[in-house]
């Protein structure tokens, strides 16, 4: 087995085996934590939502501002190549 592929099986594990002593000392019922796990869900899905639209946003505008680089260098070599 490879170390890669060891340290993540051990790392999974020990994730596994943290969250049920975490599940299991919790001072509040299943009920109360299943309900905050599912806000919490609910508040990534929002954040990713966020995260979605402004890497959207990101995108669309470092992609028009190529386009006015590329026309630039496209005017720029117009010019030099009317000088020869």
């Amino acid at each position: 087995m490879k170390p890669t592929s060891s340290f993540f099986t051990g790392l999974l594990t020990g994730a596994a085996i943290g969250g049920v002593l975490a599940l299991l000392f919790a001072p509040q019922s299943g009920k109360e934590t299943r309900e905050k796990i599912k806000q919490k869900f609910r508040d990534l899905e929002g954040e990713l939502d966020g995260l979605k639209g402004k890497s959207a946003e990101e995108s669309r505008l470092t992609k028009e501002e190529l386009a006015a680089k590329i026309a630039a260098l496209q005017r720029e070599i117009d010019l030099l190549s009317k000088d020869l």
